[in-house]
């Protein structure tokens, strides 16, 4: 890739540019991948484990997991489009002008990019919301010294809020990734 940077016909500020995008969406798609992975074993543990016939998780604890995959699902989405801007980059440093996306495709991948992990976000939080208000729930009615069956926190419980913690960083990590590239495309 080094040889492609001595290319006089590529301008110096696009071969930066290049560069960077490369770096931003290699570090955005590793550790969305990496958080993906943590967040869906994590969350396949719980459903497996919760699925006790004794356990109650509540109506609020069923939405949160929904969401949560929906969550995880757009971090798919957002990962793939992370490894976009890295093919993205590979295209910019192409000698051939004709062959290379645009500066308005180039921005737009990287709006797009920023949409996909804010609804992520928006979703795995409305998922975060229910999970965390069901476990508080279920912890207020708790009365001390009286054990109701599946009533009780258990440690599985907090495994989900840390999969939707996990998947919220994972977003958040592609949006900064996506936000500083939008700042960087027109100061080479």
């Amino acid at each position: 890739m080094r040889d492609q940077f001595t290319s006089s016909s590529i301008p110096p500020g696009l071969q930066r540019f290049a560069l960077r995008l490369r770096l931003g969406g290699l570090i955005a798609f590793w550790v969305q991948l990496v958080l993906a992975v943590v967040s869906t074993v994590i969350l396949l543990v719980y459903v497996v484990f919760s699925n006790n016939p004794g356990r109650a998780g509540g109506t609020g604890t069923g939405l949160g997991i929904f969401f949560a995959i929906c969550g995880l699902v757009t971090l798919g989405v957002g990962t793939y489009w992370a490894f976009r801007y890295v093919r993205m980059a590979k295209a910019l440093l192409e000698p051939n002008n004709s062959r290379r996306p645009s500066k308005a495709e180039t921005i737009q991948a990287l709006q797009t990019g920023v949409a996909i992990n804010l609804a992520g976000m928006l979703l795995t939080l409305v998922g975060a919301q229910a999970i965390i208000g069901s476990t508080l729930g279920r912890s207020l009615s708790q009365q001390p010294g009286l054990i109701v069956r599946g009533q009780i926190i258990e440690p599985i419980d907090l495994f989900v809020v840390q999969a939707n913690t996990n998947t919220i960083f994972a977003h958040f990590a592609g949006l900064v990734a996506a936000l500083w590239l939008l700042s960087r495309i027109n100061k080479g």
